[in-house]
C-alpha cells in the first residue's frame, strides 16, 4: 500500500511540474497572488509566514550547503537558456526574412528555391500577375532569382582545406526595390554584366576573402567584391550577384532559367487573388507562399532539434541539480528538528512546516534561475551563431536571442527544480513524530 502511494504521489508531482512549466507568468502571479492572501488572511498561513521567516533568516548560517542549490540550479538554467536562446535566435532571423505582403513563387512541388525551376516565359507570366506592387515608374516589383552553391575557406581556417558552403543569389535591379531594407554599408552595388558581387555582413563574418576589392573564385572564374550589404535577416548569410552572369556560371545550358520569383503585393489582402490567378494559369505550373511563410517554415526542424537538446541537456543536469537540493534540503531538515518539533508541539500544524520548507527551497531556486539568466544574457545574447537552414545550400549566420520568454522558460525550470528538491524533505519534517524528532536532535 505504502508503494502505490508513494507512487501516485510520484506521478502526481511529474504531472504538477509539467502543468507548471507550461503556465504563463499571469498565472504564475495569480497563484503566488491566492498564496499571499492565504498566508495574510488565515491561522495556518501566518503559521507558514513565521516559520518561512525563521528559516530565512538562518540561511548566512547555511551559505555553503544553500550555495549548491543556487549554482548547481544556475548552471542548469543557463546551459538551457543558451540552447533556447540558439533556437531562438535561428528562427527569429528567418521569419525577419519574409512579410505577408510579399510572395515567392517557385516550380509546383519544389521543397525549396534550390530545387526550382522556372523558365524565362514563366518568370515573364508571374510578374503580370493580378495584386503584384508597382514601382514610381509602374513596372510590377517582381524579381525572378536564381539561387546556386559555392564553396569559400572558412573564417579561421585553412584556405586550402576548410570550406564551407554560401550561397549565391542572381539578382536583377528589381530586388533592391523589392528588399529595401537590404542597404550596401561598404563599396557599392554591382554593375550589371560583370562579374562582380555584394556580399552579406553574415557571410563576410563566415567566410574569408569577402573584403571590397578582393577576388573570390566561383564556378572556376574569378569574380570582385565590390559592396558589403546588411538587411538584418538571413539574406546577409548570401552573396548576391547579376543574375544574368551568374546563370550562364553555374547553368550553361540554361542560363535564362530562374529558381524562384519573389514579388511585393499591393497588400497581404492581395495574396489570395495572386495565388489563385497563377494556380488557374495552365501555363503554370507553381506553388505560391508569402515569404513569412516560407521563411518561418524553414526555421522549423532545426529550431526544435536544437530545443530539444537543449531540453534533453537540461533535464539532465536538472536531475543531479535535484539531487543536490534534496540532500542540502533533508540536511537543513535535519538541523532544524528540533525546532520544527517545537514549533509543532505548540500547535503549528504539518502543512504550514511544509509550505514553509518549500517556500525556502524555492527562494534558492528562485536565485539561481535568475543568476544563471543573467550569466546566460550576459554572454550569449547577441553571440554569432551560424549552421544550415532546411531549403538552403550554404551557412546561415544568425545571433543568439535571450528574449524575456527564454528567460522566463529558464525561470520556471529553476522553479520546477527548486519544487521538487524541496517537497520530500519538507514532507518528511511535516510527518516526523514530534518525540522522535525531539530524540535525534
Amino acid at each position: 500500500m505504502k508503494f502505490l502511494v508513494g507512487l501516485l504521489t510520484f506521478l502526481a508531482v511529474i504531472v504538477g511540474v509539467f502543468a507548471f512549466l507550461n503556465l504563463s507568468w499571469l498565472a504564475l502571479l495569480g497563484v503566488l497572488g491566492l498564496l499571499a492572501l492565504w498566508m495574510l488572511l488565515t491561522r495556518r498561513g501566518r503559521q507558514a509566514a513565521s516559520v518561512t521567516g525563521i528559516g530565512v533568516s538562518t540561511l548566512p548560517q547555511r551559505l555553503g550547503s544553500s550555495a549548491v542549490i543556487v549554482v548547481g540550479i544556475a548552471g542548469v538554467v543557463g546551459v538551457l537558456v543558451a540552447m533556447l536562446a540558439m533556437a531562438n535566435g535561428f528562427r527569429e532571423t528567418l521569419a525577419r526574412t519574409g512579410s505577408n505582403d510579399t510572395v515567392i513563387v517557385m516550380r509546383g512541388a519544389s521543397a525549396s528555391e534550390v530545387s526550382s525551376v522556372l523558365g524565362h516565359d514563366a518568370t515573364v507570366v508571374i510578374a503580370q500577375a493580378p495584386g503584384i506592387a508597382k514601382d514610381d515608374q509602374g513596372r510590377p516589383i517582381a524579381s525572378p532569382e536564381l539561387v546556386v552553391a559555392a564553396n569559400l575557406p572558412m573564417m579561421g581556417g585553412d584556405p586550402e582545406e576548410d570550406f564551407g558552403s554560401v550561397q549565391v543569389r542572381g539578382i536583377g535591379d528589381m530586388a533592391w526595390e523589392l528588399r529595401r531594407n537590404a542597404t550596401i554599408i561598404e563599396g557599392r552595388k554591382f554593375t550589371p554584366g560583370m562579374r562582380e558581387l555584394v556580399a552579406g555582413k553574415g557571410a563576410q563574418r563566415q567566410f574569408q576573402g569577402l573584403e571590397v576589392g578582393h577576388e573570390v573564385k566561383l564556378g572556376n572564374q574569378a569574380w570582385t567584391v565590390v559592396g558589403i550589404f546588411e538587411s538584418d535577416d538571413a539574406m546577409e548569410s548570401e552573396l548576391w550577384g547579376d543574375a544574368g552572369v551568374v546563370g550562364p556560371t553555374y547553368r550553361p545550358n540554361g542560363g535564362n532559367s530562374r529558381t524562384s520569383v519573389f514579388a511585393r503585393l499591393t497588400g497581404a489582402d492581395a495574396f489570395d487573388a495572386f495565388k489563385a490567378a497563377l494556380v488557374s494559369d495552365p501555363r503554370l505550373q507553381v506553388d505560391v507562399d508569402t515569404t513569412l511563410n516560407y521563411f518561418s517554415k524553414q526555421s522549423e526542424g532545426t529550431s526544435k532539434a536544437i530545443t530539444v537538446i537543449g531540453m534533453v541537456v537540461g533535464t539532465i543536469m536538472a536531475i543531479g541539480a535535484v539531487f543536490g537540493a534534496l540532500n542540502t534540503m533533508f540536511a537543513a531538515v535535519a538541523t532544524r528538528a528540533r525546532e520544527i518539533a517545537t514549533l509543532r508541539a505548540i500547535g503549528f500544524r504539518g502543512l504550514p512546516v511544509v509550505i514553509a520548507i518549500m517556500l525556502e527551497t524555492m527562494l534558492l531556486a528562485l536565485l539561481g534561475g535568475v543568476l544563471g539568466g543573467f550569466i546566460a544574457w550576459l554572454i550569449f545574447n547577441g553571440y554569432t551563431a551560424s549552421t544550415l537552414a532546411a531549403g538552403s545550400t550554404g551557412q546561415l549566420t544568425f545571433e543568439l536571442s535571450v528574449a524575456p520568454a527564454v528567460l522566463w522558460t529558464g525561470i520556471k525550470w529553476a522553479l520546477a527544480i527548486g519544487f521538487i528538491g524541496g517537497l520530500y524533505p519538507a514532507l518528511r519534517a511535516a510527518r516526523m513524530p514530534v518525540t522522535t524528532a525531539l530524540r535525534e536532535s
